[in-house]
């Protein structure tokens, strides 16, 4: 199997890609990518990449993998089976939708809120549904922690991995008070050596985070 190549974007969901491989203790080389400083987009070398100019890629054994839980789910599948629970259990169905939740619906309201922070009072009509989405969606996460502090499994799984996003998310809008669970998950992640590991790599002190 030859050296996994991650396309990353600096303050992107890639970090969470890098934190996996970390854990797993895969070697990795990482291309990286700066956002404009005005504008806060990707560059145009990614379309060079991918056609939707999109961070994270991995290159895997040839293969050029685009999207999240894709990538979670076909690095795990080849390299850390034990992050995923047995198909046809009941754990799994659970697993499934964690990760596309992760990707699917809480993203809506968070890039709602991103892109809409941006308008000033032009926004004002929407924000109240903006935020009850938000409370909602983290409300859901904060109930969904098992009291081991995982998502799904006792130990660290991939949904941890995809969920870690959304929930860094909700804590870097200052609702830890509102969400303990979620404000102890990322501790917790945060803490891990492997997470750390991950910092160094990119060298992005922002890591995982989007503020607005």
């Amino acid at each position: 199997m030859g050296l996994i190549r991650v396309h990353h974007l600096n303050h992107s969901r890639s970090q969470r890609i890098l934190w996996l491989l970390e854990e797993i203790g895969l070697d990795y080389e990482i291309i990286t990518y700066k956002r404009d400083a005005k504008t806060n987009l990707a560059p145009p070398d990614l379309l060079a990449v991918h056609p939707l100019g999109k961070s994270p890629m991995i290159e895997m054994d040839g293969v050029l993998i685009a999207e999240s839980g894709a990538i979670v789910e076909a690095i795990c599948a080849v390299h850390a089976p034990q992050m995923v629970p047995e198909a046809g259990s009941e754990s799994h169905i659970r697993h499934l939708e964690a990760m596309h939740f992760a990707e699917g619906s809480v993203m809506l309201p968070v890039l709602l809120a991103l892109y809409t922070s941006r308008l000033g009072e032009g926004a004002a009509p929407l924000q109240p549904r903006i935020q009850e989405q938000l409370d909602s969606h983290f409300s859901f996460m904060e109930a969904s922690l098992r009291e081991s502090g995982h998502f799904v499994m006792d130990d660290l799984s991939a949904a941890d991995v995809m969920m870690s996003f959304p929930a860094q998310v909700a804590v870097r809008q200052g609702r830890a008070g509102d969400f303990p669970k979620l404000a102890a998950f990322c501790d917790m992640i945060h803490e891990r050596e492997a997470w750390k590991r991950s910092i160094e790599r990119s060298k992005d002190a922002g890591a995982g985070y989007w503020s607005f």
